[in-house]
Protein backbone atom coordinates (compact mmCIF):
# COMPACT_ATOMS: atom_id res chain seq x y z
CA UNK A 1 0.00 0.00 0.00
CA UNK A 2 1.22 3.53 -0.78
CA UNK A 3 2.25 5.67 2.18
CA UNK A 4 2.61 9.37 2.99
CA UNK A 5 4.42 8.74 6.29
CA UNK A 6 7.66 10.39 7.38
CA UNK A 7 10.43 8.73 5.37
CA UNK A 8 12.85 7.75 8.16
CA UNK A 9 12.58 4.53 10.19
CA UNK A 10 14.34 5.75 13.35
CA UNK A 11 11.95 5.38 16.35
CA UNK A 12 13.87 8.01 18.32
CA UNK A 13 13.60 10.80 15.75
CA UNK A 14 10.78 13.31 15.55
CA UNK A 15 7.98 12.79 13.06
CA UNK A 16 6.96 15.09 10.24
CA UNK A 17 3.81 17.17 10.43
CA UNK A 18 2.16 15.11 7.73
CA UNK A 19 2.40 11.97 9.84
CA UNK A 20 1.31 13.77 13.02
CA UNK A 21 -1.79 15.16 11.33
CA UNK A 22 -2.39 11.90 9.50
CA UNK A 23 -2.38 10.03 12.80
CA UNK A 24 -4.70 12.59 14.40
CA UNK A 25 -7.24 12.49 11.56
CA UNK A 26 -8.41 9.07 12.73
CA UNK A 27 -9.33 10.57 16.10
CA UNK A 28 -11.44 13.17 14.31
CA UNK A 29 -13.23 10.36 12.49
CA UNK A 30 -14.17 7.97 15.24
CA UNK A 31 -14.73 10.73 17.80
CA UNK A 32 -17.45 12.20 15.58
CA UNK A 33 -19.22 8.89 16.14
CA UNK A 34 -18.48 8.98 19.87
CA UNK A 35 -19.90 12.50 19.96
CA UNK A 36 -23.12 11.44 18.28
CA UNK A 37 -23.52 8.36 20.48
CA UNK A 38 -22.60 10.22 23.65
CA UNK A 39 -24.82 13.23 23.03
CA UNK A 40 -27.73 12.05 20.90
CA UNK A 41 -28.18 8.27 21.28
CA UNK A 42 -30.18 8.36 24.51
CA UNK A 43 -32.39 11.17 23.18
CA UNK A 44 -32.90 9.20 19.97
CA UNK A 45 -33.94 6.09 21.92
CA UNK A 46 -36.34 7.95 24.24
CA UNK A 47 -37.76 10.69 22.01
CA UNK A 48 -37.66 9.11 18.51
CA UNK A 49 -37.78 5.33 19.03
CA UNK A 50 -39.94 5.91 22.16
CA UNK A 51 -38.12 3.33 24.26
CA UNK A 52 -37.97 3.28 28.05
CA UNK A 53 -34.90 5.03 29.51
CA UNK A 54 -34.47 2.53 32.35
CA UNK A 55 -34.58 -0.52 30.05
CA UNK A 56 -32.17 1.07 27.58
CA UNK A 57 -29.80 1.94 30.44
CA UNK A 58 -29.87 -1.64 31.69
CA UNK A 59 -29.07 -2.99 28.22
CA UNK A 60 -26.12 -0.60 27.95
CA UNK A 61 -24.85 -1.56 31.41
CA UNK A 62 -24.99 -5.28 30.56
CA UNK A 63 -23.21 -4.57 27.27
CA UNK A 64 -20.25 -3.15 29.17
CA UNK A 65 -19.52 -6.63 30.55
CA UNK A 66 -18.84 -7.80 26.98
CA UNK A 67 -17.10 -4.55 26.08
CA UNK A 68 -14.39 -4.94 28.70
CA UNK A 69 -13.62 -8.50 27.55
CA UNK A 70 -13.49 -7.47 23.89
CA UNK A 71 -10.88 -4.80 24.65
CA UNK A 72 -8.58 -7.43 26.15
CA UNK A 73 -9.12 -9.74 23.18
CA UNK A 74 -8.38 -7.01 20.63
CA UNK A 75 -5.38 -5.82 22.63
CA UNK A 76 -3.95 -9.33 22.53
CA UNK A 77 -4.71 -9.55 18.80
CA UNK A 78 -2.78 -6.31 18.22
CA UNK A 79 0.20 -7.63 20.21
CA UNK A 80 0.23 -10.82 18.11
CA UNK A 81 -0.44 -9.25 14.69
CA UNK A 82 2.34 -9.39 12.11
CA UNK A 83 1.77 -7.85 8.68
CA UNK A 84 3.35 -5.49 6.17
CA UNK A 85 1.26 -2.68 7.65
CA UNK A 86 2.42 -3.50 11.19
CA UNK A 87 0.37 -4.45 14.22
CA UNK A 88 -2.28 -1.71 14.47
CA UNK A 89 -3.00 -0.28 11.03
CA UNK A 90 -4.39 -3.51 9.52
CA UNK A 91 -7.24 -3.37 12.02
CA UNK A 92 -8.05 0.24 11.18
CA UNK A 93 -8.24 -0.72 7.51
CA UNK A 94 -10.43 -3.79 8.10
CA UNK A 95 -12.92 -2.41 10.62
CA UNK A 96 -13.76 1.10 9.42
CA UNK A 97 -16.53 0.27 6.94
CA UNK A 98 -18.26 -2.33 9.20
CA UNK A 99 -18.14 0.31 11.96
CA UNK A 100 -19.83 2.85 9.69
CA UNK A 101 -22.60 0.48 8.60
CA UNK A 102 -23.37 -0.76 12.12
CA UNK A 103 -23.55 2.82 13.45
CA UNK A 104 -26.17 3.74 10.83
CA UNK A 105 -28.17 0.65 11.82
CA UNK A 106 -27.90 1.51 15.53
CA UNK A 107 -29.87 4.68 14.80
CA UNK A 108 -32.44 2.79 12.74
CA UNK A 109 -34.63 0.94 15.25
CA UNK A 110 -37.39 -0.63 13.08
CA UNK A 111 -40.68 1.01 14.00
CA UNK A 112 -42.69 -2.06 12.97
CA UNK A 113 -40.94 -4.39 15.42
CA UNK A 114 -42.75 -5.50 18.58
CA UNK A 115 -41.42 -3.68 21.66
CA UNK A 116 -39.42 -6.67 22.92
CA UNK A 117 -37.79 -7.13 19.53
CA UNK A 118 -36.84 -3.45 19.49
CA UNK A 119 -34.88 -3.93 22.71
CA UNK A 120 -33.22 -7.06 21.29
CA UNK A 121 -32.28 -5.08 18.18
CA UNK A 122 -30.82 -2.25 20.29
CA UNK A 123 -28.79 -4.69 22.38
CA UNK A 124 -27.34 -6.46 19.32
CA UNK A 125 -26.56 -3.30 17.37
CA UNK A 126 -25.12 -1.44 20.36
CA UNK A 127 -22.72 -4.32 20.98
CA UNK A 128 -21.74 -4.55 17.33
CA UNK A 129 -20.92 -0.83 17.30
CA UNK A 130 -19.16 -0.59 20.66
CA UNK A 131 -18.06 -4.06 21.71
CA UNK A 132 -16.86 -5.23 18.30
CA UNK A 133 -16.11 -2.54 15.73
CA UNK A 134 -15.27 0.53 17.83
CA UNK A 135 -13.02 -1.64 20.01
CA UNK A 136 -11.29 -3.03 16.93
CA UNK A 137 -10.56 0.55 15.82
CA UNK A 138 -9.88 2.31 19.11
CA UNK A 139 -7.43 -0.16 20.66
CA UNK A 140 -5.18 -0.32 17.56
CA UNK A 141 -5.44 3.45 17.17
CA UNK A 142 -4.26 4.14 20.72
CA UNK A 143 -1.55 1.51 20.33
CA UNK A 144 -0.17 3.41 17.34
CA UNK A 145 1.40 6.06 19.61
CA UNK A 146 3.67 3.40 21.08
CA UNK A 147 4.33 1.84 17.67
CA UNK A 148 5.13 4.99 15.68
CA UNK A 149 7.82 6.39 17.97
CA UNK A 150 9.84 5.79 21.13
CA UNK A 151 10.60 9.50 21.59
CA UNK A 152 8.95 10.64 24.85
CA UNK A 153 8.25 14.17 23.67
CA UNK A 154 6.88 12.90 20.36
CA UNK A 155 4.52 10.52 22.19
CA UNK A 156 3.26 13.40 24.28
CA UNK A 157 2.90 15.57 21.18
CA UNK A 158 0.96 12.85 19.33
CA UNK A 159 -1.33 12.47 22.33
CA UNK A 160 -1.92 16.22 22.32
CA UNK A 161 -2.60 16.58 18.60
CA UNK A 162 -4.86 13.53 18.77
CA UNK A 163 -6.89 15.34 21.43
CA UNK A 164 -7.02 18.46 19.24
CA UNK A 165 -8.55 16.46 16.42
CA UNK A 166 -10.90 14.62 18.79
CA UNK A 167 -12.09 18.01 19.97
CA UNK A 168 -12.50 19.17 16.38
CA UNK A 169 -14.72 16.12 15.89
CA UNK A 170 -16.83 17.22 18.86
CA UNK A 171 -17.01 20.84 17.68
CA UNK A 172 -18.02 19.66 14.23
CA UNK A 173 -20.80 17.42 15.57
CA UNK A 174 -22.03 20.05 18.04
CA UNK A 175 -22.18 22.61 15.25
CA UNK A 176 -23.55 20.56 12.38
CA UNK A 177 -25.62 17.65 13.69
CA UNK A 178 -28.80 19.49 14.70
CA UNK A 179 -28.52 21.44 11.42
CA UNK A 180 -28.34 18.14 9.53
CA UNK A 181 -31.35 16.82 11.45
CA UNK A 182 -33.33 19.90 10.43
CA UNK A 183 -32.09 19.77 6.83
CA UNK A 184 -33.09 16.12 6.40
CA UNK A 185 -36.50 16.46 8.08
CA UNK A 186 -39.77 17.46 6.47
CA UNK A 187 -39.95 20.63 8.59
CA UNK A 188 -37.82 22.52 11.13
CA UNK A 189 -40.37 21.76 13.83
CA UNK A 190 -40.22 17.97 13.34
CA UNK A 191 -36.50 17.30 13.13
CA UNK A 192 -36.60 14.53 15.76
CA UNK A 193 -37.60 11.88 13.19
CA UNK A 194 -36.23 8.57 11.97
CA UNK A 195 -35.62 9.95 8.48
CA UNK A 196 -33.57 12.89 9.73
CA UNK A 197 -31.42 10.71 12.01
CA UNK A 198 -30.77 8.10 9.32
CA UNK A 199 -29.63 10.60 6.70
CA UNK A 200 -27.60 12.70 9.15
CA UNK A 201 -25.76 9.64 10.52
CA UNK A 202 -25.06 8.30 7.01
CA UNK A 203 -23.50 11.64 6.01
CA UNK A 204 -21.19 11.65 9.03
CA UNK A 205 -20.13 8.03 8.41
CA UNK A 206 -18.76 8.93 4.98
CA UNK A 207 -16.45 11.48 6.61
CA UNK A 208 -15.42 8.97 9.28
CA UNK A 209 -14.35 6.39 6.69
CA UNK A 210 -12.21 8.96 4.85
CA UNK A 211 -10.55 10.16 8.08
CA UNK A 212 -9.61 6.64 9.20
CA UNK A 213 -8.20 5.79 5.78
CA UNK A 214 -5.95 8.87 5.97
CA UNK A 215 -4.49 7.55 9.24
CA UNK A 216 -3.63 4.23 7.61
CA UNK A 217 -1.78 5.75 4.65
CA UNK A 218 -0.10 8.63 6.52
CA UNK A 219 1.61 6.67 9.33
CA UNK A 220 4.41 4.11 9.64
CA UNK A 221 4.95 1.64 12.49
CA UNK A 222 8.67 1.87 13.30
CA UNK A 223 8.58 -0.30 16.41
CA UNK A 224 7.73 -3.93 15.84
CA UNK A 225 8.20 -6.66 18.42
CA UNK A 226 9.68 -4.65 21.29
CA UNK A 227 9.11 -0.91 21.78
CA UNK A 228 11.72 -0.39 24.49
CA UNK A 229 14.30 -2.89 23.17
CA UNK A 230 14.95 -4.15 26.69
CA UNK A 231 13.03 -7.42 26.68
CA UNK A 232 13.51 -10.77 25.02
CA UNK A 233 12.26 -11.52 21.53
CA UNK A 234 10.02 -14.22 22.96
CA UNK A 235 8.00 -11.74 25.02
CA UNK A 236 5.08 -11.71 22.56
CA UNK A 237 4.52 -15.33 23.65
CA UNK A 238 4.00 -14.38 27.31
CA UNK A 239 0.74 -15.94 28.58
CA UNK A 240 -2.06 -13.42 28.83
CA UNK A 241 -2.43 -14.00 32.58
CA UNK A 242 1.20 -12.93 33.06
CA UNK A 243 0.67 -9.85 30.89
CA UNK A 244 -2.45 -8.90 32.87
CA UNK A 245 -0.59 -9.48 36.14
CA UNK A 246 2.21 -7.20 34.93
CA UNK A 247 -0.30 -4.47 34.14
CA UNK A 248 -2.05 -4.76 37.50
CA UNK A 249 1.31 -4.52 39.30
CA UNK A 250 2.04 -1.30 37.40
CA UNK A 251 0.65 1.27 39.86
CA UNK A 252 0.82 4.13 37.39
CA UNK A 253 -1.09 2.23 34.71
CA UNK A 254 -3.74 1.32 37.30
CA UNK A 255 -4.07 5.00 38.26
CA UNK A 256 -4.46 5.98 34.60
CA UNK A 257 -7.06 3.22 34.14
CA UNK A 258 -9.08 4.67 37.03
CA UNK A 259 -8.54 8.23 35.80
CA UNK A 260 -9.73 7.49 32.26
CA UNK A 261 -12.80 5.65 33.58
CA UNK A 262 -13.76 8.62 35.76
CA UNK A 263 -13.05 11.26 33.10
CA UNK A 264 -15.15 9.50 30.47
CA UNK A 265 -17.93 8.91 33.00
CA UNK A 266 -17.91 12.67 33.57
CA UNK A 267 -17.81 13.41 29.83
CA UNK A 268 -20.88 11.29 29.12
CA UNK A 269 -22.74 12.81 32.08
CA UNK A 270 -22.32 16.36 30.83
CA UNK A 271 -22.77 15.33 27.17
CA UNK A 272 -26.12 13.62 27.71
CA UNK A 273 -26.99 15.98 30.55
CA UNK A 274 -26.38 18.96 28.29
CA UNK A 275 -29.03 17.82 25.81
CA UNK A 276 -31.63 17.27 28.54
CA UNK A 277 -30.51 20.51 30.23
CA UNK A 278 -31.13 22.39 26.98
CA UNK A 279 -34.52 20.75 26.44
CA UNK A 280 -35.94 20.83 29.96
CA UNK A 281 -34.13 23.70 31.73
CA UNK A 282 -33.69 26.13 28.80
CA UNK A 283 -36.67 24.81 26.81
CA UNK A 284 -34.78 24.50 23.51
CA UNK A 285 -32.51 21.64 22.36
CA UNK A 286 -30.76 24.07 20.03
CA UNK A 287 -29.08 25.62 23.09
CA UNK A 288 -26.83 22.56 23.26
CA UNK A 289 -24.72 24.09 20.51
CA UNK A 290 -23.33 26.99 22.58
CA UNK A 291 -23.19 24.86 25.74
CA UNK A 292 -20.99 22.18 24.17
CA UNK A 293 -19.06 24.46 21.85
CA UNK A 294 -18.01 26.69 24.74
CA UNK A 295 -16.31 23.56 26.10
CA UNK A 296 -14.99 22.24 22.80
CA UNK A 297 -13.66 25.50 21.37
CA UNK A 298 -11.79 26.34 24.59
CA UNK A 299 -10.47 22.78 24.66
CA UNK A 300 -9.32 23.11 21.07
CA UNK A 301 -7.63 26.48 21.65
CA UNK A 302 -5.69 25.51 24.80
CA UNK A 303 -4.24 22.41 23.19
CA UNK A 304 -2.10 24.53 20.88
CA UNK A 305 -0.30 25.76 24.00
CA UNK A 306 -0.10 22.48 25.92
CA UNK A 307 2.95 21.10 24.02
CA UNK A 308 5.03 24.07 25.20
CA UNK A 309 3.61 23.68 28.72
CA UNK A 310 4.51 19.99 28.60
CA UNK A 311 8.05 20.75 27.45
CA UNK A 312 8.55 23.19 30.32
CA UNK A 313 6.69 21.54 33.20
CA UNK A 314 6.16 17.87 32.20
CA UNK A 315 2.96 15.91 31.59
CA UNK A 316 1.81 15.29 35.19
CA UNK A 317 1.53 18.94 36.34
CA UNK A 318 -0.39 19.94 33.21
CA UNK A 319 -2.77 17.00 33.62
CA UNK A 320 -3.38 17.87 37.28
CA UNK A 321 -4.07 21.54 36.53
CA UNK A 322 -6.51 20.44 33.86
CA UNK A 323 -8.48 18.37 36.36
CA UNK A 324 -8.55 21.32 38.78
CA UNK A 325 -9.95 23.62 36.07
CA UNK A 326 -12.61 21.02 35.26
CA UNK A 327 -13.66 20.90 38.91
CA UNK A 328 -13.89 24.69 39.12
CA UNK A 329 -15.85 24.82 35.86
CA UNK A 330 -18.55 22.44 37.11
CA UNK A 331 -18.77 24.26 40.43
CA UNK A 332 -18.98 27.70 38.83
CA UNK A 333 -21.66 26.71 36.28
CA UNK A 334 -23.89 25.46 39.10
CA UNK A 335 -23.88 28.95 40.67
CA UNK A 336 -24.68 31.10 37.61
CA UNK A 337 -27.56 29.35 35.85
CA UNK A 338 -29.37 32.64 35.10
CA UNK A 339 -26.36 34.35 33.49
CA UNK A 340 -25.55 33.05 30.00
CA UNK A 341 -22.22 34.89 29.73
CA UNK A 342 -20.94 33.37 32.96
CA UNK A 343 -22.24 29.94 31.96
CA UNK A 344 -20.21 30.21 28.75
CA UNK A 345 -17.18 31.28 30.80
CA UNK A 346 -17.38 28.31 33.16
CA UNK A 347 -18.00 25.86 30.33
CA UNK A 348 -14.94 27.34 28.62
CA UNK A 349 -13.05 26.71 31.86
CA UNK A 350 -14.12 23.06 31.65
CA UNK A 351 -12.87 23.01 28.07
CA UNK A 352 -9.48 24.37 29.08
CA UNK A 353 -9.28 21.68 31.75
CA UNK A 354 -10.21 18.95 29.29
CA UNK A 355 -7.69 20.25 26.78
CA UNK A 356 -4.82 20.32 29.26
CA UNK A 357 -5.56 16.92 30.79
CA UNK A 358 -6.70 15.28 27.56
CA UNK A 359 -3.65 16.50 25.69
CA UNK A 360 -1.43 14.72 28.20
CA UNK A 361 -3.53 11.58 28.71
CA UNK A 362 -2.41 9.19 25.98
CA UNK A 363 1.22 10.30 26.27
CA UNK A 364 1.03 9.45 29.97
CA UNK A 365 -0.56 6.09 29.15
CA UNK A 366 2.28 5.30 26.73
CA UNK A 367 4.76 6.27 29.45
CA UNK A 368 3.05 4.00 32.01
CA UNK A 369 3.29 1.09 29.56
CA UNK A 370 6.99 1.75 28.98
CA UNK A 371 7.52 2.04 32.74
CA UNK A 372 5.82 -1.34 33.25
CA UNK A 373 7.83 -2.95 30.48
CA UNK A 374 11.10 -1.70 31.93
CA UNK A 375 10.05 -3.04 35.33
CA UNK A 376 8.74 -6.44 34.21
CA UNK A 377 10.30 -7.10 30.79
CA UNK A 378 6.82 -7.88 29.42
CA UNK A 379 5.47 -6.14 26.32
CA UNK A 380 1.92 -4.92 27.05
CA UNK A 381 1.48 -2.27 24.35
CA UNK A 382 -1.70 -3.75 22.91
CA UNK A 383 -3.06 -5.04 26.20
CA UNK A 384 -2.22 -1.85 28.09
CA UNK A 385 -3.94 0.35 25.52
CA UNK A 386 -6.83 -2.12 25.42
CA UNK A 387 -7.26 -1.71 29.16
CA UNK A 388 -7.33 2.06 28.86
CA UNK A 389 -9.78 1.83 25.95
CA UNK A 390 -11.93 -0.46 28.13
CA UNK A 391 -11.77 2.08 30.96
CA UNK A 392 -13.01 4.79 28.62
CA UNK A 393 -15.87 2.69 27.29
CA UNK A 394 -16.81 1.40 30.74
CA UNK A 395 -16.90 5.01 31.92
CA UNK A 396 -19.05 6.02 28.95
CA UNK A 397 -21.33 2.99 29.31
CA UNK A 398 -21.79 3.27 33.06
CA UNK A 399 -22.40 6.99 32.74
CA UNK A 400 -25.00 6.40 30.05
CA UNK A 401 -26.66 3.64 32.08
CA UNK A 402 -26.68 5.51 35.39
CA UNK A 403 -27.98 8.64 33.69
CA UNK A 404 -30.93 6.68 32.31
CA UNK A 405 -31.66 4.95 35.61
CA UNK A 406 -31.62 8.25 37.50
CA UNK A 407 -33.88 9.91 34.93
CA UNK A 408 -36.33 7.02 35.10
CA UNK A 409 -36.23 7.01 38.90
CA UNK A 410 -36.84 10.75 38.93
CA UNK A 411 -40.05 10.22 36.94
CA UNK A 412 -38.99 11.14 33.41
CA UNK A 413 -41.66 10.28 30.84
CA UNK A 414 -41.12 11.36 27.20
CA UNK A 415 -44.85 10.83 26.51
CA UNK A 416 -45.54 13.94 28.62
CA UNK A 417 -43.78 16.06 25.99
CA UNK A 418 -46.17 14.92 23.25
CA UNK A 419 -49.09 15.90 25.52
CA UNK A 420 -47.65 19.33 26.30
CA UNK A 421 -47.21 18.45 29.99
CA UNK A 422 -44.08 19.54 31.88
CA UNK A 423 -41.74 16.94 33.33
CA UNK A 424 -41.81 16.60 37.16
CA UNK A 425 -39.54 18.96 39.12
CA UNK A 426 -37.61 15.89 40.33
CA UNK A 427 -36.46 15.37 36.72
CA UNK A 428 -35.11 18.92 36.52
CA UNK A 429 -33.27 18.45 39.82
CA UNK A 430 -31.76 15.17 38.58
CA UNK A 431 -30.56 16.84 35.37
CA UNK A 432 -28.86 19.61 37.34
CA UNK A 433 -27.19 17.10 39.66
CA UNK A 434 -25.84 15.02 36.81
CA UNK A 435 -24.69 17.99 34.75
CA UNK A 436 -22.95 19.84 37.60
CA UNK A 437 -22.43 18.35 41.04
CA UNK A 438 -21.59 14.69 40.41
CA UNK A 439 -18.93 15.53 37.75
CA UNK A 440 -17.48 18.18 40.08
CA UNK A 441 -16.96 15.67 42.90
CA UNK A 442 -15.43 13.04 40.60
CA UNK A 443 -12.92 15.37 38.92
CA UNK A 444 -11.86 16.67 42.34
CA UNK A 445 -10.95 13.11 43.40
CA UNK A 446 -8.85 12.59 40.26
CA UNK A 447 -7.07 15.92 40.78
CA UNK A 448 -5.97 14.92 44.29
CA UNK A 449 -4.78 11.49 43.11
CA UNK A 450 -2.70 12.86 40.23
CA UNK A 451 -1.29 15.80 42.18
CA UNK A 452 -0.28 13.78 45.25
CA UNK A 453 0.42 10.17 44.24
CA UNK A 454 1.36 10.14 40.53
CA UNK A 455 5.18 10.37 40.29
CA UNK A 456 5.59 8.56 36.96
CA UNK A 457 7.95 10.98 35.22
CA UNK A 458 10.46 10.89 38.06
CA UNK A 459 10.35 7.09 38.41
CA UNK A 460 10.47 6.50 34.64
CA UNK A 461 13.52 8.73 34.33
CA UNK A 462 15.27 6.76 37.04
CA UNK A 463 14.43 3.45 35.33
CA UNK A 464 15.72 4.67 31.98
CA UNK A 465 18.98 5.74 33.57
CA UNK A 466 19.25 2.35 35.26
CA UNK A 467 18.70 0.57 31.91
CA UNK A 468 20.99 2.93 30.00
CA UNK A 469 18.20 4.15 27.71
CA UNK A 470 18.22 7.67 26.25
CA UNK A 471 15.37 9.25 24.28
Amino acid sequence: MFSFATKHNDPDKVLGWGERIGYASGAFGWNMVNGIIGTFLTVYFTNVALLDAAVISTLIAVSKLFDGVSDLIVGRMVDNTKSKLGKARPWLLRMTIPFAISTILLFFVPSGFPTVMKYVYVFVMYNLVNTVFLTAIQVPYYSLISLLTRNAYERGFLGNIQQIFQTLGNVFINSIFTILLTRFSSSAETYMTQQSFTLAIASIMVLMVIANFITVVATKERITDNPSEVADKEEDKVPIKDAIRALLRNKYWVMMFFTMLVVFFVIIFYSIGGVYYAIYVFGDMGQISWMNNAISIAQFAIMFATPSFMKKFGKRPIFAIGMLLLTLGFFGFSLVESNKSLMIFFNALKGMGLGMSGGMAMGLVADTILYGQLKSGINTVGLGNAGVSAAQKIGLGLGQAIFGWVMSGAGFNPALDTQGIAQPETVITAIRMMYNYIPMAMTAVVFVMIAVFFNLEKDLRALKEEKGLVN
